[in-house]
């Protein structure tokens, strides 16, 4: 799972440190859509942004973007 040094301190900078040894890598995104439902992607990281990260998925090359926010408030967990 992605490792996050700092608890209580999130800043975007944290994150995107956090993000960067995993850019290139195909890594898997469990998404919370809530109410006890989840969307499992395989996918590579491909660009990481200011406030935003983009995926590819391994499966159909589609591409999706996530925001810092959403690894803070736990939407998205990223495992290798």
């Amino acid at each position: 799972m992605l490792v996050i040094p700092v608890k209580n301190n999130y800043n975007n900078e944290i994150i995107k440190n956090a993000l960067m040894p995993h850019l290139g890598r195909t890594v898997k995104i469990k998404y919370n859509l809530g109410r006890n439902k989840f969307e499992t992607y395989e996918a590579k990281i491909i660009k990481i942004y200011n406030c935003v990260f983009l995926i590819e998925l391994t499966e159909n090359k589609i591409i999706k973007s996530f925001s810092y926010a959403d690894i803070i408030t736990k939407t998205i967990k990223i495992y290798e």
